[in-house]
């Protein structure tokens, strides 16, 4: 009986030991979306496209039949990276949604990053809002997404 609980204390530590180790992954890197038009940028505390002037870089009066307005959100930070959204709004729809920053710490998140942020682009292209459901699975960078949305729309209406 005395072995059984000094392998059971043993295996505990160790395990803590593990996710102690885990924890402390790699710094943030900024990666690219395979496939959908998102290009790695490097974290800008303003919020703006690296190289880019004001709130979006090539944005337009909207109302003409040009590309609409674009804004670009705030890089928030969630529980497994920083992301940013840019939204492009043309006669009042929005009409595209992109990610021009978005940094993971390890594999895992870049790899739900992929699968997640089409889901989203479609759920905001479908609503025309920034309501949408989160994805399942996801919850952090779905609500991290919306927000950044919904900043970058406010932009736009202040304008």
């Amino acid at each position: 009986m005395k072995r059984a609980a000094w392998y059971l204390t043993a295996g505990a530590v160790a395990g803590f030991a593990g996710v102690l180790g885990l924890s402390r992954a790699t710094p943030a890197v900024p990666i690219a979306l395979k496939g959908t038009g998102h290009a790695p940028a490097g974290r800008s505390g303003t919020g703006t496209v690296p190289g880019g002037s004001g709130p979006a870089a090539g944005s337009t009066a909207g109302g003409g039949s040009g590309p609409g307005q674009s804004a670009i959100g705030p890089v928030t930070a969630y529980g497994y990276g920083e992301l940013d959204v840019r939204v492009t709004v043309s006669r009042g729809r929005i009409t595209d949604v992109t990610v021009p920053v978005l940094q993971a710490p390890e594999p895992y998140s870049q790899q739900l990053a992929e699968q997640v942020i089409p889901m989203l682009k479609s759920e905001v292209l479908a609503a025309g809002s920034a309501q949408i459901n989160g994805v399942s699975g996801a919850t952090y960078t779905s609500q991290a997404y919306a927000t950044s949305l919904q900043a970058a729309l406010d932009k736009l209406h202040r304008k």
